[in-house]
């Protein structure tokens, strides 16, 4: 068994008895002694010389981490792995290249008093090289600057909205769309109705062909979708299903699966490019909590070839007897290895991957009953043990004292959220702004849209849009509203569409799913 921490203290004791030989060299030469310093042992000069190059290395990295976050420098790489539980870190750096050790490395007949000097210098930069690695995007703290009260309110964006006139291809003027629809977008895009079906539509994704794949959740009816050059036609991959609401495609022993997360389980469907229905349907984990409450499931694989479901609680507040509720569960991609991975999520409807830094973002909805303005909704991003709060605290770190339960100084033990927003927003699905075509401008590179489906336990109703989440160093810094207009007036819950999902395609337009009026949108950018 290997043991990396016994491993490195022995490196630096080896280090630091070296370091105590060059000091007391350097002493004598200050005294007075004018002869050549002996030559540091070469035990000695191994560790001053790892040392220096680590720091390199580790300097290397923390530069290429602060330039592009989750990019890898070529020279050198620093791994810092968060314990969070245990509020320890472990930090694992890679020497640098022979060329940059020549280039850092102190010669061995340089009088001791210098060579002590520089050595110290080293450690002193290899301690700041690794407080600068540990602040990394993938490891930095989820700790958030905002009050305990209620979110910070949406910001327009720069600019403003306007309005844009919904483009309806004449075979779907029918319904909703018979007549003409406004809504606000920033200046210089656009927006379409790609498709209109029937069953509330949820949650969608793009197939390595390109292809835009939906759940139809009151039909249980998988789709998938043919762009005919004016709009998409949907027909049934998949049939027969229990709600099926997240979904995701994912490569198992060299096969490619659509993986679909239903109410009571998770189904596969080995899938070819082009396919046009699923030749058979194979159930792979059996026993997703059921029995009320919020009843949708999400998914999600990670870069570790693990799958991700979320369930949210049987209730709006309470103690679950499943520890599957209000959670995000790991299993392994063929339904084996069961482990609760997060806790404290209420209702965790939407989660994805970050395609460059490998972290499980969410978006939570929170409790209700609590005001217009109480808790606030969250983007999270979800680590390994990481225990959120729910049922006893929200937001950051409080409190729930209308429900109780545990002693206040529990709370301090939760993960607050990366981000709060507005509450009662319902948010239902995100993704990043990374396609493999940049259509829209390039500052919305990296940052990330998020559905808001809407209130319904607000006086003053909120949500029914799109708002883009602006990212900075890798966490979500503020939010401003996208695309608004399914709400009509204010004051009133007079709306004609529900957003739930975004989705990112190849190309670089946004497609947003709608299960109040069964349609998807497709946002593009004309400039």
């Amino acid at each position: 068994m290997h043991y990396p921490g016994i491993f490195l203290n022995f490196k630096l004791y080896k280090f630091g008895s070296g370091l105590i030989v060059l000091l007391l060299a350097g002493l004598l030469a200050a005294c007075g002694n004018d002869t050549a310093a002996p030559t540091t042992t070469a035990a000695t000069t191994q560790a001053a010389t790892t040392t220096t190059a680590t720091t390199a290395a580790a300097t290397t990295a923390a530069s290429a981490t602060s330039a592009a976050p989750g990019t890898t420098s070529a020279a050198a790489t620093v791994a810092s792995t968060t314990a969070t539980q245990a509020g320890t870190t472990t930090v694992a750096a890679t020497t640098a290249p022979a060329a940059t050790v020549a280039s850092t490395t102190t010669a061995p007949t340089q009088p001791a008093a210098t060579t002590a000097v520089a050595a110290t210098t080293a450690v002193a930069t290899a301690a700041a090289a690794t407080t600068a690695a540990q602040s990394g995007v993938k490891n930095r703290p989820i700790d958030n600057k905002y009050p305990a009260g209620p979110a910070p309110t949406v910001a327009p964006p720069a600019g403003g909205l306007v309005d844009i006139t919904l483009q309806v291809p004449d075979a779907l003027k029918k319904g909703t769309f018979a007549q003409n629809r406004t809504l606000k977008l920033p200046k210089g895009f656009q927006i379409s109705l790609y498709t209109q079906v029937s069953g509330g539509l949820r949650h969608a994704t793009f197939s390595p062909d390109g292809r835009l794949f939906a759940t139809a959740r009151n039909d249980g009816r998988v789709l998938v979708l043919k762009d005919n050059g004016a709009y998409a036609e949907a027909a049934t991959f998949a049939e027969g299903m229990n709600g099926p609401h997240g979904l995701a495609f994912h490569e198992a022993n060299g096969q490619l699966y659509l993986y679909v997360a239903e109410n009571d389980k998770v189904t596969r469907m080995a899938y070819q490019p082009g396919q046009a229905r699923a030749d058979r349907k194979e159930v792979i984990v059996t026993d997703l909590p059921t029995g009320g409450g919020h009843s949708t499931r999400s998914i999600a694989f990670g870069p570790d070839n693990k799958m991700y479901i979320a369930a949210g609680s049987s209730c709006n507040v309470c103690v679950e007897t499943n520890p599957a509720r209000a959670a995000v569960t790991q299993y392994n991609d063929d339904g084996t290895g069961k482990r609760i991975f997060a806790t404290g999520l209420r209702n965790e409807v939407g989660i994805k991957f970050h395609p460059e830094t490998g972290e499980l973002w969410g978006v939570e909805n929170s409790r209700d009953s609590l005001g217009n303005n109480l808790p606030p909704e969250e983007i999270n991003i979800i680590v390994d043990s990481g225990n959120y709060g729910w049922p006893y605290c929200y937001s950051n770190k409080v409190y729930d004292t209308n429900f109780g339960g545990k002693d206040p100084a529990y709370c301090q033990q939760t993960l607050p959220p990366a981000l709060p927003m507005q509450a009662h927003s319902a948010p239902l699905g995100l993704d990043f702004y990374l396609p493999k075509t940049m259509q829209f401008p390039a500052d919305f590179r990296g940052d990330v849209f998020v559905g808001f489906h809407g209130s319904w336990d607000s006086t003053q109703p909120t949500g029914y849009k799109v708002v883009r989440v602006r990212v900075k160093d890798g966490r979500p810094e503020s939010y401003e509203d996208f695309a608004t207009g399914w709400l009509i007036g204010t004051g009133t819950r007079n709306y004609w569409g529900r957003p739930v999902d975004t989705v990112v395609g190849p190309d670089g337009s946004l497609y947003i799913t709608d299960d109040q009026t069964n349609a998807i949108y497709k946002v593009t950018y004309k400039g």
